[in-house]
């Protein structure tokens, strides 16, 4: 049988994204086995949104999406973990493409190609430039990792894994305000290769439409290169504020 699959969603104040990215998850064929919101203290109608929805709702004591996401794979009944940010959108087979690249048992994890959208524009250039960095990045820091099937997702890429390798390696680091996905692609690569699976997903483009492009590509390459050059996520969330 498929391996059954959990979809979490860290939250803070999404109320604008939220209801839109639930809609399209209520017509996943086929399903997911839950969909659980993790909220990290919203002040907005977040929470009565993902209620409303149905869904299981947590609400986490200790802001932070790092946090926030490991509360959810510990309440989570499924097989596979799978990540999604509120802001984006999944296609209708999600379910059945994660579950047919884990038939492969030397895969570990898996993401997706995101691209950057917003209501008046498609990002192609920093979408482009996302997809590059996936398989850029390590080959430059980690090119020992690299031939060993490491390939750098971050959040907007839908990230999932098994649950039971995630927890082999300890989830997410619960003390990285920022990367946390890319640090727990270096702890899962040595349990097996990483998948940038060839279909898209669509991620919002409000980060970008607020800093520009140019310094939004700026900032992204800046933060990538200090952190593959060992740089503390504390220092590197400095570039990396906070947008709803």
């Amino acid at each position: 049988m498929s391996p059954s699959v959990s979809i979490i969603i860290p939250t803070l104040n999404e109320a604008s994204y939220l209801e839109r990215t639930l809609r399209h998850l209520n017509v996943l064929t086929p399903p997911a086995l839950e969909v659980i919101v993790v909220d990290g203290g919203s002040e907005d109608e977040t929470i009565a949104i993902a209620s409303s929805a149905g869904v299981q709702v947590i609400l986490s004591q200790d802001p932070g999406r790092s946090i926030q996401m490991n509360q959810g794979a510990q309440q989570a009944k499924g097989e596979v973990l799978c990540f999604l940010h509120a802001d984006t959108l999944v296609p209708d087979d999600l379910i059945s493409v994660i579950q047919q690249t884990l038939t492969d048992p030397t895969i570990v994890c898996g993401g997706f190609i995101s691209l950057m959208a917003g209501s008046r524009t498609t990002r192609w250039g920093i979408s482009v430039h996302n997809y590059l960095k996936t398989y850029y990045a390590p080959l430059l820091f980690r090119p020992h990792l690299f031939s060993r099937g490491l390939r750098l997702l971050f959040g907007d890429q839908v990230m999932f894994v098994r649950r039971f390798d995630f927890w082999e390696c300890d989830g997410f680091d619960r003390t990285l305000p920022i990367m946390e996905e890319a640090d727990l692609c270096l702890k899962l690569v040595r349990r097996g290769r990483i998948r940038l699976v060839n279909r898209v997903v669509q991620s919002s483009d409000r980060r970008v439409a607020r800093w520009g492009s140019l310094k939004a590509t700026a900032i992204y390459i800046y933060v990538g290169f200090l952190w593959g050059l060992g740089m503390p996520a504390s220092y590197l969330k400095k570039f990396y504020e906070d947008i709803r």
